[in-house]
C-alpha cells in the first residue's frame, strides 16, 4: 500500500504525486508501487527492498547523497491467549527533502504518528520528523514493555493457583518476546549514535534534544527489557524447580501406598497356597489373616507418617 502525505500549513493531507517535503509510506508495497517511487524519485531500488527482508538488521548506509536507515520495531503477534512479540525492520530512506518509510506490515508507529495532531509542524524540517520517528518507535517499546510487565503479574498468579504447563508456555513466550526486544533496542541505539555524530545528517540544537530524548526512552527500555528477563528467568527457574518437587512428592506419595497395598496381597498369597498352612483349621482363620494383613499395613503407615512418607 503507497500513501503520500503532505503538510497543507494547519494539518496531514494525503495526496497521488510526491514533491518537495512529503512523506511516502510503504506498508507491504508491490512492485507497481516501488517502480513509481523509484521513477519519481529516483531512490535507489536496494534501498527500497532492503527493509522488505524480515531478517534486516538495524543499520545505516549511505550512496549517492541518499540516506538509508534500518531500525527494528515491535511486532505483536497474538496467538489465542498466548502474547508473543518479535520485531520487523522499518526502513527510512532520506531523499532530499522527502521522507520515504518502508515497512512489511501495518505498525502501530507510524498509525501513531500519522495521527499526531502536531504532525505537520515537522514537514518543515525532515530531520526533525526522522528523530520524532525514534522517539515513537522507543515510546512504542514502553508501552508494549509495561504490557508484558502485567501479563507477568497475571501469569503469576495463576501459577500459584495452579502448576500447569499451559502458564509455564505463556512465561516462555514472554521470556523469547524479551529476547527480541532487548536485542532490537540495543541494534536502534547504535543507530542514534551514529546519527548523533552528525556525519550523515546536518543536526541543529534543537533536534539534537528530540534525538537525546529519543535515547533517554531507548534507554529506559533496554532497562526495562532486561530487568524483565532477567526477573522471567528466575521465575522460569523457580517454577521449574517446584513442579519437579510436586512431581517427586507425588511419586514418593504413590510409592508408600503401594507398599501398604502389598502387605496385605503379600498375607493373602501365602494363605491362598494349597499347603497346609497356620489357623487353616480354625473357623475364625479368614478373620484372623485379614487382622495380620491389617496390623502389617498398620504398623507400615505409623512408620511411614513419623518419617513424613505421606
Amino acid at each position: 500500500m503507497l500513501t503520500i502525505f503532505k503538510s497543507n500549513g494547519t494539518s496531514l493531507e494525503s495526496c497521488s504525486t510526491t514533491s518537495s517535503r512529503c512523506w511516502v509510506n510503504l506498508v507491504s508495497p508491490t512492485d507497481e508501487e516501488l517502480a513509481q517511487i523509484q521513477d519519481e524519485l529516483g531512490v535507489l531500488p536496494e534501498f527500497l527492498r532492503y527493509p522488505l527482508d524480515e531478517e534486516e538488521i538495524s543499520r545505516i548506509e549511505r550512496e549517492e547523497e541518499q540516506l538509508l536507515i534500518i531500525v527494528r520495531i515491535p511486532d505483536p503477534r497474538p496467538e489465542g491467549e498466548v502474547v508473543r512479540y518479535e520485531t520487523l525492520p522499518l526502513g527510512i530512506v532520506v531523499a532530499n527533502d522527502v521522507i520515504i518509510t518502508i515497512c512489511l506490515k501495518e505498525n502501530q508507529v507510524l498509525d501513531q504518528i500519522a495521527k499526531s495532531r502536531a504532525i505537520h509542524r515537522l514537514f518543515s524540517d525532515h530531520v526533525r520528523f526522522l528523530f520524532n520517528i525514534f522517539l515513537r518507535i522507543a515510546n512504542v517499546y514502553l508501552q508494549h514493555l509495561r504490557h508484558i510487565d502485567r501479563l507477568i503479574s497475571e501469569y503469576e498468579a495463576e501459577l500459584h493457583r495452579s502448576l500447569r504447563n499451559k502458564e509455564l508456555i505463556k512465561l516462555l513466550n514472554l521470556e523469547k518476546s524479551l529476547v527480541y526486544f532487548n536485542t532490537s533496542l540495543r541494534a536502534n541505539d547504535l543507530v542514534m549514535v551514529r546519527l548523533q555524530s552528525g556525519r550523515y545528517l546536518p543536526i541543529s540544537e534543537e533536534n539534537e534534544d528530540i534525538l537525546e530524548d529519543a535515547q533517554i526512552e531507548n534507554q529506559q527500555a533496554i532497562e526495562m527489557a532486561r530487568i524483565y528477563s532477567d526477573i522471567l528467568s528466575g521465575m522460569m527457574d523457580a517454577y521449574a524447580s517446584v513442579i519437579s518437587n510436586n512431581l517427586n512428592i507425588v511419586m514418593k506419595f504413590l510409592t508408600a501406598v503401594t507398599i501398604v497395598l502389598t502387605l496385605p496381597n503379600l498375607v493373602a498369597s501365602i494363605f491362598g497356597m494349597n499347603v497346609r498352612l497356620p489357623f487353616q483349621d480354625s473357623p475364625h482363620a479368614f478373620a484372623i489373616t485379614m487382622g495380620f494383613s491389617f496390623i502389617l499395613s498398620g504398623i507400615v503407615v505409623y512408620i511411614f507418617i513419623k518419617k513424613r512418607m505421606f
